[in-house]
């Protein structure tokens, strides 16, 4: 099989990283839809790698957690009766921790939103970490157990419950809750500091998602097929919003606001992780 040239697979990687679905990258790099997947698969399974072995011994001080939902296959109400309770078919969360003042994303999971996918997230968090953190979460009840396992005593961690009105008869809650009347605080574990307890920078890191994954967005057919495919898009976003994407506010790279990195990451250097 003919292999494409650097500048050709760099050019299919920043269509699918500014928010392009798949086949329309086909198209306009004028590659088969097959040829795009394989790339993806390569690049997202080393970017994956990289990012494992090199996200350790973090700086970070005060962490956000959040989960995104999604789905593969189908939605969980289309899914077949044969194919019902079959992992990735139906719906899909991506757990995600981001360091309120690097911006980092120091891990991420996909998977269920259950308790033992709570525990492996928030474990994989907690041995990147060099020193003690604030933890911040929404009011989700898996993350107590979680945060006490993985964590013990040695964390400060509060969750940011927020108050919802009743919905009106005419309101349309299809794909928002109904409106926030007011957040409390709740101090968990430790002492955090309540004017810190906040879980605004993660979902922000959500919309993020949304705007650059295509399969994220709403209402259309470019949902993810398979939860592997699916995976290895958030490790080739990750990537390229860890290492690649100046942040407008920091000016430079997450990672190089973290100390990880030195330099702002070309496509190419991403794409050149597969080899």
């Amino acid at each position: 099989m003919n292999r494409l040239s650097l500048q050709d697979r760099t050019q299919i990687l920043g269509c699918l990283v500014e928010g392009n679905s798949m086949r329309a990258t086909a198209r306009m790099c004028d590659v088969s839809f097959n040829t795009v997947s394989k790339l993806l698969i390569d690049v997202g399974s080393a970017c994956y790698d990289y990012q494992d072995k090199t996200l350790r011994n973090l700086p970070c001080k005060r962490v956000q957690c959040d989960e995104i939902w999604s789905f593969c296959y189908a939605k969980e109400r289309n899914v077949p009766e044969d194919k019902r309770g079959e992992f990735g078919i139906g719906d899909v969360y991506t757990w995600v921790a981001i360091d309120a003042d690097t911006k980092l994303v120091p891990c991420w999971l996909v998977g269920k939103r259950d308790p033992e996918y709570a525990y492996g997230f928030i474990h994989d968090l907690s041995i990147r970490l060099a020193n003690r953190i604030q933890l911040s979460t929404d009011g989700l009840k898996t993350y107590v157990v979680a945060v006490e396992g993985a964590f013990g005593i040695d964390i400060d961690y509060a969750m940011l419950v927020k108050l919802y009105g009743a919905a009106g008869a005419n309101d349309e809650r299809r794909y928002s809750p109904a409106e926030c009347t007011g957040t409390m605080k709740r101090k968990i574990i430790g002492n955090p500091d309540e004017q810190h307890v906040s879980t605004s920078f993660v979902e922000r890191q959500n919309l993020t998602m949304r705007m650059a994954m295509r399969r994220f967005t709403r209402l259309t057919n470019a949902f993810s097929k398979k939860i592997e495919n699916h995976a290895h898009a958030v490790a080739l976003h990750y990537m390229y919003y860890n290492f690649g994407r100046i942040h407008k506010t920091l000016r430079v790279t997450p990672a190089m606001q973290a100390g990880i990195s030195d330099h702002v990451w070309s496509l190419e250097e991403i794409t050149s992780l597969s080899d």
